[in-house]
């Protein structure tokens, strides 16, 4: 008896998903809710769980195809029907090590998944296959190959022990730092010396696009468009915020089991300028203007298949603490591959840093429908005036991209003098100046 798994539905307007990977595979034991694969959308991986325990059966579709909701997916069968199917295997294969037994010195037992014995001898090694035990990503596989790690020595940080190509470039820079084995220790048995590569071998590597990377460049693209883009600068001096943080980071975190960071303030700081600038927190909708009253924050968080940018709903009304929470666990579940379709839905805005991976000064591109993005960049000492003298301060290069058919150049200059401000100054953040 078998039991059909089909697309689940995977949200408002959302039709069809591409396959991304298999989390199971034949014959592999399922328990009811387990994930069994995962479907790429436009915007996250949503995963399939299983409506049953039971043996994974046939797999319908391919990685890479597209499905649509409610088609079929795979089969689970049911525990006995399973038992049946893999008691005969492993019994055909041990057929051929009875007839020739191997000697007792060179040969050694060990278990199948399935309680059942196996020889194998040092003679015949088995090759390591990555994915006999573990399904690897695109992105993983990759990275396996190119730095040549054995991936089931790595411990895995994603979802349910996955890897990600974070940890294997961690154990690939593990292994290159670990100092060399003492000329004293026994040396290793020889081996064949594997071939020297080819000097100027030129490859190429032809990879379909993820969903998600499809619908990214369509909407970017779209932005350009669009939108009349036009980009201002400032920057901020941001001795007063590292000195709050300094001086106040123990007990924030012992009061609200969370680190203060940079983003809360600029939360908050942009909250106060859009406040101010209500064009900079308004949408076009055919021919008309949608101002809100509220603050959506859509924040920036890179995930394995892209950047995502899931909502801090009602910033504006949020403590520090919160918005500190609401990113962090954004920022976790993006990682895990958790996000769903509720997190990134709406926005008023969008705030991304790209000063974590050393970004100087970008011009970032709306998030349409919006109007307006706020991009931040790495801060870095640097000499300024102060009081007619030359001083080093911590200093930061902020951007606002802006819809111009909307907002004028005078409103979006305003906006980002008034987070400078409230930066260089996060008293004003207090008393809403």
């Amino acid at each position: 008896m078998s039991k059909e798994v089909k697309v689940p539905t995977l949200g408002e307007s959302v039709t069809e998903a591409t396959v991304g990977e298999w989390l199971k595979k034949p014959g592999d034991p399922v328990s009811v809710d387990e994930p069994i694969a995962s479907l790429e959308t436009d915007k996250v991986a949503v995963e399939v769980p299983s409506p049953v325990n039971g043996v994974m059966g046939e797999q319908k579709v391919a990685v890479g195809e597209t499905v649509e909701v409610g088609a079929l997916l795979a089969t689970i069968e049911d525990d006995v029907a399973a038992g049946e199917s893999t008691s005969v295997e492993p019994r055909e294969a041990a057929a051929p090590a009875e007839q020739a037994p191997a000697p007792a010195s060179t040969a050694s037992d060990e278990r199948k998944d399935d309680g059942t014995l196996e020889d194998t001898a040092p003679a015949q090694a088995k090759v390591h296959d990555p994915e006999a035990t573990q399904t690897l990503s695109p992105a993983v596989r990759r990275a396996v190959l190119e730095h040549g790690v054995d991936p089931s020595t790595i411990k895995g940080t994603g979802k349910d022990g996955r890897l990600t190509k974070e940890d294997v470039l961690a154990a690939a820079a593990e292994a290159k730092a670990a100092p060399a084995p003492s000329s004293s220790a026994p040396a290793p048995s020889p081996s064949p010396a594997p071939a020297p590569a080819a000097t100027g071998e030129r490859r190429e590597e032809r990879v379909k696009m993820t969903r998600m990377r499809q619908t990214i460049a369509k909407r970017l693209k779209s932005a350009q468009d669009t939108a009349a883009l036009l980009t201002t600068f400032n920057d901020v001096d941001m001795t007063a915020v590292i000195e709050a943080r300094e001086k106040f980071k123990d007990t924030f975190a012992k009061k609200h089991d969370i680190k203060l960071g940079f983003m809360s303030f600029f939360a908050k700081a942009a909250c106060l300028a859009l406040k101010d600038i209500p064009s900079v927190n308004a949408q076009i909708e055919g021919d008309e203007i949608v101002y809100f009253d509220y603050v959506d924050i859509s924040v920036a968080v890179s995930a394995p298949n892209g950047l995502v940018v899931p909502v801090v709903r009602d910033a504006d009304r949020k403590s520090f603490a919160q918005i500190e929470k609401d990113i962090a666990d954004f920022g976790k579940r993006a990682k895990d591959g958790t996000l769903t379709m509720e997190d990134m839905k709406g926005g008023t805005f969008t705030i991304s840093n790209g000063g974590v991976f050393g970004g100087l000064m970008s011009t970032p591109i709306i998030n349409p429908p919006q109007s307006a993005v706020l991009g931040l960049h790495r801060i870095e000492d640097r000499p300024v005036v102060r009081d007619g003298e030359i001083v080093i301060r911590p200093m930061m290069y902020i951007a606002l991209s802006y819809d111009h058919r909307l907002i004028d150049g005078r409103e979006a200059v305003t906006a980002l003098k008034t987070i400078k401000e409230a930066i260089e100054d996060p008293m004003r953040m207090l008393i809403d100046l």
